[in-house]
């Protein structure tokens, strides 16, 4: 795990790696930039692995989840590897099996809709899930201090409503019956997923883990109201237990423009940004003391280089060389990106300096 130096004249920027600074709004000698969704399907690397193994199957072997985690930092040259693994890891030792469907994504096959049913969910086998941690033990042992490592979950909400749908949705109608219904049951199934999660983020923290991100995929379903009232705490508890293992936490939602002044209030330390608007007024809702990260629209990686690079170029003068900015998308790389116009833009990142656009 990067040690941070926090000493007067010994807090440099040779201190930590770039990525954990920046986190913490420490000064960088540039932005660091790693993509969401790094390590997938429009990588030719990867196709090759899927063509011999199920996404669930690289997850659960080591050595298969670092070679793709690796493989996919490298090739990019970003400043952090994100370990490749799922949301919905956490739900087999919770006693949900699940499966992904072709065209469908993740199908539970017995989702969870009654008080019944929370209380048959199990919270003494997150232990089961060291196949991620083992991954992230070699991705830090190849690495070592050369980038920063990412080990991640889902948030409370976004698990729930997975659990309680039986897959994606669009309107989770069955989550927010519940969750309006049965406040009992609904708090219960936070709580265990919390325990769960908080075990499971120990494990990768203890495997070298510089940094947490929480994904809230789905929380852009909520109100503000309903995310105060009924995921917000929740959150709260899982960030806050994250970070007395010490590390720094990164949450993510997407469709989040009106959370985020809330979703900051989880003390977490970097907040993301989805695309759907300007960084700075992003940053602005999120407030001076959180760090923040993205926010490149995934699908500019399909227009010419010039358009991208001017798009690069603004989210990057938006963040006017404050303290704290991680170069990222506003969500996921999705199949048939050019690889290129990924690795273009992480060079582009690497080469900006404020100045030069200032003249």
């Amino acid at each position: 795990m990067s040690s941070i130096v926090t000493n007067g004249a010994e807090d440099s920027v040779l201190s930590g790696t770039r990525f954990v600074r920046a986190c913490l709004r420490k000064p960088v000698d540039r932005t660091p930039v790693w993509f969401l969704r790094q390590a997938g399907r429009y990588m030719q690397e990867y196709r090759e692995v899927r063509k011999h193994h199920t996404l669930v199957e690289i997850c659960k072997q080591p050595e298969i989840a670092a070679e793709v985690t690796i493989t996919a930092a490298e090739k990019l040259g970003v400043d952090a590897a994100i370990i490749f693994a799922d949301l919905l890891l956490p739900l087999e030792p919770m006693g949900l099996d699940f499966e992904f469907q072709a065209g469908e994504g993740p199908v539970v096959h017995k989702p969870v809709r009654t008080a019944a049913d929370v209380l048959a969910l199990r919270t003494d086998r997150a232990a089961d899930l060291g196949y991620v941690a083992r991954a992230i033990e070699k991705v830090a042992a190849h690495f070592r201090d050369r980038l920063g490592i990412i080990g991640f979950c889902g948030a409370p909400f976004t698990l729930a409503s997975y659990m309680i749908e039986g897959g994606g949705s669009r309107n989770y109608i069955e989550t927010k019956k519940l969750m309006y219904t049965d406040s009992i049951a609904w708090n219960g199934l936070l709580d265990k997923i919390v325990t769960v999660l908080t075990e499971y983020c120990r494990q990768q923290v203890q495997a070298g883990a510089d940094v947490i991100q929480i994904f809230d995929s789905w929380v852009g379903a909520l109100s503000l109201a309903d995310y105060r009232d009924y995921a917000f705490e929740a959150s709260k508890r899982l960030v806050r237990a994250v970070q007395d293992m010490g590390v720094p936490v990164i949450y993510f939602g997407v469709e989040t423009a009106g959370l985020l002044t809330q979703m900051a209030e989880t003390g977490a330390d970097v907040i993301g940004l989805d695309w759907r608007q300007p960084l700075d007024e992003g940053w602005r809702a999120v407030g001076e003391h959180h760090a923040v990260q993205g926010n490149l629209d995934p699908i500019t990686l399909f227009a010419p280089l010039e358009i991208l690079e001017q798009r690069v170029k603004e989210i990057l003068c938006a963040a006017n060389g404050r303290p704290g900015h991680i170069f990222n998308l506003g969500h996921g790389i999705v199949p048939g990106t050019p690889v290129e116009h990924v690795q273009a833009v992480a060079k582009m990142v690497r080469d900006f300096r404020l100045e030069d656009v200032r003249g």
